[in-house]
């Protein structure tokens, strides 16, 4: 049976009681099942002609969802308030991590957004994200003087409280240097987090505590592993939509790595993939392999994209096997690091090229995003709106994201301190904030 998940108020409503079983096959119709077991709900989450509130949100898992939105057994459906306000008068909320404290953007799809708040001033946020489940925020951070710490805050606003972890168990010779990304896994509660020196952690309460995934930490390969330009990293976590056992992580430079049973046992994969910057005899397969983004599609989650360190591949396996897809395809260069997966649509994704090796800016000072709708073979640029000639601009490789919205919305920033936006799948696109410090990660809340 899917779940429906309340918080706040209507969690509240129900008795306290914050996950409840509903035996639907789309969101309207699990909500009203709801209702009929919850009376006291009624009116707060459907209005009397039954239609969603204007200030609640609903979540399919990581997805913003309609009440059309099909249910399976396996689902969760989150229904949570929307951020100061409904759609119509809040339609972006981005989480901005810089080198100078993470800041929020809120405003209108398609229009210019404000700095809403800011928080960690002066220090280094590599990631920030909003659980769409509860809610909850997670902010990395990296102090300069005392190290990496990772935060959670019910709102953006309010206060930030430190984490109990990710660090690794007592007797471990290794410290956790910082924390690249979390990400919400496919059971209720659960987060993973990538952390260099290359390693993964789990949370089963929400990112509260944390703990070391030692399977992957003791795979016999680990000694053969060598860091990439940011040191050895677990910077890609991609679980698989509504199963928990199976599991995808990338990590510079020791390729990907592969868990059908909750982690505990994983395998590499990355057949296909070619290093082209090791020597001839070595290239391919080679287990240095510099994962530069990874992403799954979650409409058909056996489809991967990758954005490799010279290369973009597309798996069609749960990322055992992969094909080039960015060699003779319409792209002015295949390096990069920025890379996002149509969450509705596994034929379509979007890159931005980078010149490679050293230099990591945008090929010939012109600001372009590509995109496939074929699966990588073809390619096609987007630029209406984006700066023209000269635009030496670097997009690392977790400041572009998607949001759920239809047409979809697509948001990158810079490390000039520019956000860019487009509210129709990159058709075009406008400037959404100037002069904020070097972006180093941009996430829709």
């Amino acid at each position: 049976m899917a779940r429906v998940v309340l918080t706040g108020a209507l969690r509240d409503l129900a008795g306290g009681v914050d996950a409840h079983e509903v035996q639907s096959a789309s969101v309207a119709e699990a909500l009203e099942e709801l209702v009929a077991k919850e009376p006291k709900l009624r009116g707060w989450i459907l209005d009397e002609q039954a239609r969603l509130r204007q200030h609640v949100i609903v979540f399919v898992n990581q997805e913003r969802a309609r009440l059309d939105t099909a249910l399976g057994s396996s689902d969760q459906l989150s229904v949570i308030p929307a951020i100061t306000g409904g759609a119509d008068e809040l339609d972006v909320e981005l989480l901005v991590g810089t080198r100078k404290g993470l800041f929020v953007l809120r405003g209108r799809r398609g229009e210019r957004l404000e700095i809403a708040h800011r928080e960690f001033a002066g220090q280094e946020v590599t990631y920030a994200m909003r659980d769409p489940r509860s809610g909850r925020c997670l902010a990395s951070v990296v102090h300069g003087q005392f190290g990496p710490h990772l935060f959670h805050a019910s709102e953006v606003d309010g206060e930030w409280q430190e984490c109990a972890g990710p660090v690794f168990p007592e007797g471990f010779e290794e410290a956790v240097e910082r924390t690249w990304t979390v990400v919400a896994g496919a059971a209720d509660g659960q987060l993973w987090a990538g952390v260099a020196p290359a390693a993964l952690f789990e949370s089963r309460d929400g990112g509260l505590s944390w703990m070391l995934n030692r399977a992957l930490w003791e795979v016999p390969e680990r000694p053969e592993w060598r860091g990439g330009g940011a040191g050895l990293a677990l910077q890609f976590v991609c679980p698989w939509p509504g199963d928990s056992r199976r599991l995808a992580v990338g990590i510079s430079a020791a390729g990907v790595w592969l868990t059908e049973d909750g982690g505990q046992s994983w395998r590499r994969g990355g057949k296909g993939i070619v290093s082209r910057y090791l020597p001839d005899g070595a290239k391919l397969d080679s287990p240095d392999q510099c994962v530069h983004n990874l992403q799954r599609s979650p409409a058909q989650p056996e489809m991967m994209y990758m954005q490799f360190h010279g290369g973009v591949y597309r798996s069609d396996d749960a990322g055992l096997n992969w094909r080039d897809i960015g060699s003779d395809s319409g792209l002015p260069a295949d390096f990069g690091f920025p890379l996002v997966a149509d969450p509705r649509d596994p034929d379509r994704a979007w890159v931005i090229p980078l010149t490679a090796d050293t230099d990591r800016v945008t090929v010939g000072g012109e600001v372009q995003v590509y995109q496939t709708r074929d699966r990588g073979r073809s390619w096609s640029a987007q630029g209406a709106g984006l700066p023209g000639k000269p635009a030496y601009l670097t997009v690392l490789r977790h400041a572009f994201c998607s949001d759920a919205g239809d047409p979809l919305g697509l948001y990158f920033g810079a490390t000039s301190g520019d956000v860019w936006a487009s509210a129709d799948s990159g058709e075009h696109w406008h400037e959404a904030a100037r002069y904020l410090p070097p972006v180093l990660s941009v996430r829709c809340a």
